[in-house]
């Protein structure tokens, strides 16, 4: 299969420096343009000004792309939802038929590790139903990270999920679980979610030894590490629980099921709270690119060092 790697993209990977996944999802399926095209654009700054560099990911007629021009950004921005939503089970039939895709946490995870990309920053990744064991409706996304060796920033799981269901999910899956600063795992929108975690970091360096250690003990499976949405920008918990259950209760109603269920959950809790979860959505990315490309720069030079180790063992 090919791949078109941006130029900047390909250099920094051949010299072992720090680049940091992007999803395209959230260009297509996430906010409206411009506020679309505005986003992606500062997400791809902070991971610069973090010292990474951004590999927007998705799939242009027919081809997969790591790292997009301006010119490609503003093409999904203003395409919107004429973008099929690509998860793994998509790519190859949105391939074959010259189709354009924006890639979901599992179609992205699937294209960073193909190119050499070990990070991947997320808003909130996929998970159990509510009421799941009925419907077994899991997302793609925690399989994926049972068997691809990518690790994925995010603010944990959407709260719009079962959050215990989908940490047991992961846990059967073989799938590191962290959280950032917190025993706690994040709920999206809110820091807390009455869940512990199996294991706490507390910096990028350590962050950057759990994904190292990972790669080299060939364990072939991904980490989560989850950071909670700053405070200042955590809308009210309550405000947003309750919106969710009124979204929950409409989507039951109109009988929206699948992968159908969760743009309509954000595009209606975001009414439901005037607009807040959006903004606040928007702030968890932007604080989860930062700690990804610091993460990202931790591992590059963790990485260097061992290779220079080598290096001296050898002479």
């Amino acid at each position: 299969m090919s791949i078109a790697v941006a130029p900047e993209v390909a250099a920094a990977l051949a010299r072992g420096g720090a680049v940091v996944a992007l999803e395209s999802t959230i260009i297509c399926h996430g906010m409206p343009y411009p506020k679309n095209l505005q986003t992606a654009v500062e997400v791809e700054a902070v991971v610069r000004d973090g010292g990474a560099i951004p590999a927007t990911i998705a799939i242009l007629d027919g081809v997969p792309h790591v790292g997009l021009s301006s010119e490609q950004l503003k093409r999904m921005a203003i395409s919107g939802r004429q973008f099929q939503k690509t998860a793994r089970r998509d790519i190859a039939h949105v391939v074959a038929s010259g189709g354009n895709g924006a890639t979901t946490v599992s179609a992205t995870m699937f294209f960073a590790h193909k190119v050499g990309i070990p990070i991947f920053v997320t808003g909130g990744i996929g998970g159990v139903h509510r009421d799941g064991e009925q419907t077994m409706d899991i997302s793609s996304d925690l399989t994926e990270l049972g068997k691809t060796p990518v690790a994925v920033i995010s603010a944990g799981v959407k709260s719009i999920l079962d959050i215990p269901r989908t940490l047991e999910y992961l846990e059967t899956q073989g799938v590191t679980v962290a959280a950032y600063r917190t025993n706690e795992f994040p709920a999206f929108f809110t820091e807390i979610s009455g869940c512990q975690v199996p294991c706490r970091v507390d910096s990028p360096e350590e962050c950057a030894k759990i994904i190292h250690a990972n790669k080299n003990l060939d364990l072939g499976s991904g980490i989560l590490i989850a950071v909670p949405i700053p405070t200042q920008d955590a809308a009210s918990g309550n405000l947003i629980e309750s919106a969710i259950q009124k979204a929950l209760k409409e989507a039951e109603e109109k009988r929206i099921i699948g992968n159908a269920i969760t743009p309509f959950m954000l595009e209606r809790v975001k009414e439901l709270t005037g607009g807040s979860s959006l903004e606040a959505n928007i702030a968890l990315v932007k604080n989860n690119a930062r700690l990804g490309a610091e993460i990202a720069v931790a591992l590059s030079n963790l990485q260097k060092k061992g290779k220079n180790r080598m290096g001296r063992s050898a002479l």
